[in-house]
């Protein structure tokens, strides 16, 4: 019983490990951004029109 509850929390560890290494791993600034692209709630419709043309 012992060893199944030791093999359940490794497994938990490591799902936590991987989610953290996925989040917070890559680019320490976030992801960059296009030109001309603010922050500007008017512009976030416009925005994202653009990120879907970029596909």
């Amino acid at each position: 019983m012992t060893l199944l509850l030791l093999e359940a929390l490794l497994a938990l560890l490591i799902l936590i490990g991987i989610v953290w290494w996925t989040m917070f791993s890559g680019r320490t600034k976030g992801e960059l951004r296009n030109k001309g692209q603010s922050d500007d709630p008017k512009n976030i419709e416009s925005n994202e029109m653009s990120d879907q043309n970029n596909l």
